[in-house]
Order: C-alpha cells, then structure tokens, then sequence
C-alpha cells in the first residue's frame, strides 16, 4: 500500500471510485487485501458500511455490493408507502423475474474490477451466500477465499430453502414476517415499516435483537420489502474442482435467532463431508444475525485476522 492510503486510512472509505481510477495506489501488491462484501435478505450495500469504516481504520479496502433489486434503486410495491398499505400482501413483485444468474453476475463484476489490486476475500451474509458461492464457482481464479457470516452454504443442500425448511431451523425466529403468497409475488416479502407493533418486535427480535431499539428503527427503515424468490429457491451447484478449492471460512453467529447456530453447523458439517479438500476454518462471534449493526468493529477485526 502506499503511503497516501496508509496515512490516510478513511480516503477509500470516503472516495469509493479512488481504486477504480487510480489503480497504482495499491502497487498491485499481492499481499494487499480487497474485501468483497456481499449482504443479505432485504439490506445492501449500505449495510456494511460501518464495517467499511472500521476496516478502513485497520487499513483494509473493501468494496460492497448492492446485488440487483437491493439497495436504495429497490423497486417498492406500489402502496407501500401509502396509507392502508393497498396490494402490500398481494401486488407481484417489480424483482420477480431476477435469478440467481443475475446476482451471481453482479458480484463476478466487482470482482473482476478488484482483482488487480491484490489478494481478495469474498464475504457473504445470509442469503448473500447463494450469490457469492455461484460466483466464485464460475470463476474461482478471482477469488483468494470465501467467508460465509451466518450465510448459506450451498455445498451439501443445493438451495437456502434446503436449510430454512430443516428441522434443526424450527426454532429459528421470523417465520412468519412473509407477506402473501411468495410464489405469487414471486418474492420473500416483508414490511419492515409495519404499523404493528408485534410485528415489529418480532423483525428486531429475528435479526437485530442485540442492537438498541432506539437504532433499529432506523435501521428497518432502510430495509427493502421484497427478496427475489430465485434467491432462495435456486440450486446453486458447486464443485471440487472450482468452489471447493477456495479457502473458505465460516464466522459463526452463537446467539443467531433468524439462522441458529445449529443449522450453521449443518451447513459447516454438510460442506466439508461433501467438499473435503478445503474443510471450513470455524470462528464464533457472540451475538445475533447482524453484526455489521451491532458490533462493525469487532467484525471488522476478526476478517482481517
């Protein structure tokens, strides 16, 4: 790295466009590291940007992605912000017709733009981890390792429902948030800005119980309403010769309410059963589903361990 970005740790925070159009800055140091962020269900980009922040401060760069449909461009249902919610339960979704394909491309674009710059870890969340493991089987050379934060592991069920519909997940908080039918909306629909309050607590218990309330009102508010349906239904198949010889870590959640600890077990177990040459490094974080809310600079630390 060089000295302007070691003496100025916040310049690639507060300047997103600074390794795209000067890449000589990180002197194509193949020690240097380039996070990938990848979010989950419902969030974006924006999710991670106090874990952005802090890794900045530890002089990492990183790059997230706002996978399509995501994000503050997120299509919302026509009454969504209209009083008595008309169609909420029962309008299609505007990111019905997404696939696995397409947010598979989105995440590949990022990281053919920052392979150049060094070393890159591809870190997914959630759902986030369908996206980022078809990436990185299609093209394994652009990926250095994969970490999965609470996030789906394809490699011994082919798809997220496979886990969500496990038994070790009936205790998993949540599951009744859906709005509708999904398969008609063609969506995993929730409303985050529900006027309910027991709706409500129940988003916050499921995956923000360790953050303050007061914050995650604001938090919620930046939710998107609809998840594709494709996300979670899609088999996303992966193979030894391509997904299986990346480095994988799993950061597992101890006190996850929305993915328990025991379903991210059964995925670590499935995984490197299926998969053996590069068996799972295991961490545990203490705390719930989202600590990019509730605790960005321990995160931050334990990636660049």
């Amino acid at each position: 790295m060089t000295p302007l970005l070691e003496n100025n740790p916040d310049l690639l925070e507060n300047n997103p466009d600074l390794l795209e159009n000067n890449p000589d800055l990180l002197e194509n140091n193949p020690d240097h590291t380039v996070f990938v962020l990848v979010h989950g269900a419902w969030h974006g980009s924006w999710q991670w940007a106090a874990t952005q922040r802090a890794l900045a401060g530890l002089g990492a760069a990183s790059v997230a992605v706002d996978l399509p449909g995501h994000g503050f461009d997120a299509p919302l249902p026509s009454g969504y912000l209209l009083p008595g919610r008309p169609g909420l339960a029962t309008e299609r979704s505007g990111l019905a017709d997404l696939t696995m394909d397409d947010c598979a491309d989105a995440v590949l674009d990022v990281l053919r733009r920052v392979r150049r710059y060094g070393r890159v870890v591809l870190v997914a969340h959630s759902a986030g981890g369908g996206p980022a493991s078809l990436a990185a089987e299609r093209a394994p050379e652009l990926v250095d390792r994969l970490v999965y934060l609470s996030a789906f592991v394809p490699a011994g069920r082919p798809r997220f429902s496979d886990y969500i519909g496990a038994p070790e997940n009936a205790a998993a908080r949540g599951q009744g948030l859906h709005l509708g039918d999904s398969r008609a909306l063609g969506a995993l629909r929730i409303d985050p800005l529900s006027p309910d309050p027991a709706y409500v607590e129940e988003l916050r218990l499921a995956y923000y119980h360790d953050v303050p309330a007061a914050r995650f009102d604001r938090w919620r508010s930046a939710l998107s309403p609809d998840l594709p349906l494709a996300v979670t239904a899609t088999p996303v198949p992966v193979t030894a010769a391509r997904w299986g010889r990346i480095p994988r870590t799993f950061l597992r959640l101890s006190d996850d309410r929305a993915l328990p600890a025991a379903v991210q077990d059964l995925m670590i177990a499935e995984a490197d059963r299926a998969l053996p040459g590069e068996p799972f490094t295991v961490r545990t974080l203490p705390g719930g589903h989202s600590p990019f809310a509730a605790r960005p600079g321990e995160l931050a630390r334990v990636l660049v361990r």
